[in-house]
C-alpha cells in the first residue's frame, strides 16, 4: 500500500511540474506523445477508483504478479483503446486542462487507496485480487509510465527508488528468472518489457534470458 501511494504520488507530481511544451514530446510508449501517456493516466485513475468501488465475495482469482497478461508482442499501436486515447488527448487543447484532470481524478484514486482495506476483495478484467495485491500491481503500471512519462525528458523527475526495487522483484517473478545484479532497476524494467534493446554487453550478461525477452505486460 505504501509503495503505490509513493509510486503513484510520484507520477503526478512529475506531470504536474512538466511544462506546456514538453507535452508535445515524444514518450517512452510507441507513437505516443506526452499528452497521449497523461490522458492514458487519468484512465488509470478511473481504473483505480472503479476497481477499488467493486467489492466481491469470493476467493482472489490472481495475485500481484498473475495480475499480468504477457506476451513477446510490443503494442502495435492499432488497439482501438489505444487510437481513443490519442483521439481524447488531442481534445485537450490546453496542456493545464489535462494535468487539472488528472490531478482532480488521481488524487482520487490516491486518496481511495489510501482509505481501502487491502484484505478485501474486488474485481477487475473478470479476475478478482485483494485490494493488497491490486495496488501492488498498480506499483509496476505507475513505475513503467513514469519512466515512459521522463524517457524524452531528462530534467523531469523519475520513479521513487521503492517502486523500482518492487517493480524488479515482480518482474524478476514473472519471468521466473533474476537479471544480472549489475543492472539498475530502471535498466531491468526498460529492457526486461522492450523498451530499450539491450546492449552488446547487457546481452552478454543476460545469457539464455536474453532469448526469453521481452516480456511485455498487459
Amino acid at each position: 500500500m505504501h509503495d503505490f501511494s509513493r509510486s503513484w504520488a510520484a507520477l503526478l507530481d512529475t506531470v504536474a511540474e512538466l511544462p506546456d511544451e514538453d507535452f508535445a514530446r515524444p514518450s517512452g510508449c510507441a507513437g505516443w506523445l506526452v499528452r497521449d501517456l497523461v490522458c492514458h493516466l487519468v484512465i488509470d485513475a478511473q481504473d483505480v477508483l472503479i476497481t477499488l468501488a467493486t467489492p466481491v465475495d469470493g476467493e482472489p482469482t490472481r495475485d500481484a504478479v498473475t495480475y499480468w497478461n504477457v506476451s513477446r508482442e510490443p503494442p502495435g499501436g492499432d488497439n482501438p483503446l489505444d487510437a481513443l486515447v490519442v483521439r481524447l488527448a488531442a481534445a485537450y487543447d490546453d496542456p493545464r486542462l489535462l494535468k487539472f484532470h488528472l490531478d482532480d481524478v488521481g488524487a482520487a484514486a490516491g486518496r481511495a487507496a489510501g482509505l481501502a482495506d487491502g484484505r478485501l476483495c474486488v474485481g477487475t478484467q473478470g479476475q478478482v485480487l485483494t485490494v493488497g495485491h491490486y495496488l501492488e500491481a498498480y506499483v509496476m503500471e505507475a513505475t513503467l509510465h513514469h519512466l515512459d512519462l521522463v524517457a524524452g525528458l531528462p530534467g523531469a523527475a523519475g520513479p521513487p527508488a521503492e517502486g523500482l526495487a518492487r517493480s524488479r522483484r515482480m518482474l524478476e517473478e514473472i519471468a521466473g528468472a533474476s537479471f544480472p545484479a549489475s543492472f539498475a532497476d530502471a535498466d531491468v524494467l526498460l529492457v526486461g518489457t522492450g523498451r530499450r534493446e539491450p546492449s552488446g554487453r547487457e546481452r552478454a550478461a543476460l545469457g539464455a534470458l536474453a532469448a526469453r525477452l521481452p516480456f511485455v505486460l498487459g
